[in-house]
This record gives C-alpha cells, sequence and structure tokens, in this order.
C-alpha cells in the first residue's frame, strides 16, 4: 500500500506519542538504510548485518522490526493509511470514491523522502522475486483489513465475498498504477544521465491513480 504521513485532523486519530514516534523513527532508519545499501550492492547482496550497521543499530533490532529481509519492503508504518481514511469518509459515499480521495490526500502529504523511499519499494517488488513471493502474503492480509473496515461501513459480515472481491480490486488497482508509474520511467538511469531518477512526479502517480479508480468506478468497463 502507499506509504503516507497522514496529519491527525486528517485521519481523525490522535497524534502518536513520544515512545510511538521513537519507533517510527527507528523503523525508517532502518528501511531506508537498506533502500540505499539495496540500490547500491543489490537486494540479495546486502546481508541484514551490513544493513544494522549502516542504521547503527544492533541486527536483533533490525529483526524486531522487521521479522524477514523482506519485511523491509513489504511491511510499513503507514500501511493502515487506507483503512484508518476510511473509517473517516462518509458512510454513504460510493467506495471506489472514498478509496480515490483517501489515496490522493495520502499522495498529496508524502515527503520527498517518502516519495523516494516509494520509488525504491515498488521497484523491488518488481525486481526481486523473493519479494514478489511474499507479496501475495502482504496483500491478503491487507485485504483483510479493508474488508473489516467496510464491513463497519455496510453492516455486512467482514467474510463477505462481495466485500472481499471489492477489496481485492481495490488494493490490486492501486497497486498496478504505482507499478505503472515507476514503469514508465524506464529503469534507473535509462536513457539520460547514469544514476538520474527519472521516474515521473507525484502528480503522475496521482492522474494514475484517477485513472485507476475510474475503471473501477465505471464496472471495469475499459
Amino acid at each position: 500500500m502507499v506509504s503516507a504521513r497522514t496529519s491527525a485532523t486528517r485521519t481523525g486519530t490522535p497524534k502518536p506519542g513520544l515512545r510511538e514516534r521513537k519507533k517510527v523513527k527507528t523503523r525508517q532508519a532502518i528501511r531506508r538504510a537498506a533502500y540505499r545499501l539495496f540500490a547500491e550492492r543489490g537486494y540479495d547482496a546486502t546481508p541484514v548485518d551490513r544493513i544494522a550497521e549502516a542504521a547503527d543499530v544492533s541486527p536483533s533490532t533490525v529483526f524486531r522490526y522487521f521479522p524477514t529481509k523482506e519485511d523491509l519492503v513489504l511491511t510499513d508504518e503507514y500501511d493502515t493509511v487506507l483503512a484508518t481514511g476510511l473509517r473517516s469518509r462518509p458512510a454513504d459515499e460510493p467506495i471506489v470514491e472514498s478509496v480515490r480521495r483517501v489515496t490522493v490526500e495520502a499522495l498529496h502529504g508524502l515527503s520527498p523522502e517518502d516519495r523516494t523511499d516509494l520509488v525504491q519499494r515498488i521497484r523491488l517488488v518488481r525486481e526481486v522475486p523473493a519479494i514478489r513471493g511474499r507479496t501475495a502474503e502482504n496483500t491478503a492480509r491487507n485485504t483483510a483489513t479493508i474488508c473489516a473496515v467496510l464491513a463497519e461501513r455496510t453492516g455486512r459480515p467482514a467474510d463477505d465475498l462481495e466485500l472481499r472481491v471489492v477489496s481485492a480490486a481495490v488494493l490490486a488497482a492501486l497497486q498496478e498504477a504505482m507499478l505503472a508509474w515507476v514503469a514508465g520511467a524506464g529503469a534507473p538511469g535509462e536513457g539520460g544521465t547514469p544514476g538520474e531518477d527519472r521516474t515521473p512526479g507525484l502528480e503522475e502517480l496521482v492522474r494514475l491513480t484517477h485513472q485507476t479508480m475510474d475503471v473501477l468506478a465505471r464496472g471495469l468497463t475499459p
């Protein structure tokens, strides 16, 4: 899911306490050290102890926050942004419209560092078989989370088939938009200065998100 910072006013949730903010800061430091090393050395050639050294923490601390190496890419403290945002939307608003508004708002809240993290995350999902292999597990967990939110909105059971279909379709659509966003620039540095980041700006991702939601809104008709 989209990694984004959203304020307490936007999500309707209280501001995290000092302890939680320290945990978030540590997770971000570990993840960004990992992403930097993955870009320099490659995913498979980067051991966890090297990531720990770069983040100035112990290997056990890395594993406390990220139980597996793949979790450095697939887990995020902002994975619940969509679920939290959906809870703040009017219950009678069409689900696709709620998803559109929450996602676009989250994208507009991305810092430059968040954008860099998101680009690297999507590239790793595309390029590393071990991460792709874990994506289905991550998606299933997020689908269950969205189902629970939609059950609250509709009064249906959380395991309702139609809610599961809607949740899975929404998450798959958002992932395809992000994959298209990163793929639109080609490989890093391709066709330009070596090492140049040619990923389109966030407004392009916003455009792709609107296009994706439009497809869902008109009943999956191209």
